[in-house]
């Protein structure tokens, strides 16, 4: 912002007047476009990835139940209705699938909604190498 000179052609004297001129708005405003062009998305994905932090508790719950089932019939559970996971709670994963499951382990995922939509969290688990959590669709 600098000072500029209008020249009065009646009087011939100068009047100086302080304030933006319409091309250094609009820079101004191609910036904060740009920037936010660049911003949003991240900050979309950075969203998605704590919400789905939810479906790793859900499947952690799983996990528990499973080493339940397992203690009393000596091989993980396939039916998912068994297992009585309560998801009530959930707000962003809704869903437990039981991929597959035998006497040495179980693999688990669970699909987002709403802002995790396409989002989806498996958990592999056998009794040689414990639990891991994939996250698909980021």
């Amino acid at each position: 912002m600098g000072d500029r000179t209008i020249v009065d052609a009646k009087s011939m004297g100068s009047i100086k007047t302080k304030g933006f001129t319409l091309i250094e708005l609009l820079i101004v405003f191609i910036i904060v476009g740009l920037l936010a062009s660049i911003a949003i998305p991240i900050y979309r994905a950075n969203i998605k990835k704590v919400a789905s932090t939810e479906a790793a508790g859900i499947l952690g719950t799983v996990l528990t139940a499973q080493k339940i089932y397992f203690a009393q019939h000596n091989t993980y559970c396939s039916d998912e209705d068994l297992l009585e996971v309560d998801l009530s709670g959930s707000k962003y994963f809704d869903n437990i699938v039981i991929v597959n499951a035998d006497n040495n382990g179980f693999i688990a995922k669970t699909t987002g909604k709403g802002i995790c939509q396409g989002v989806e969290v498996v958990m592999e688990y056998t009794n040689a190498a414990g639990a891991s959590i994939i996250y698909h669709g980021f």
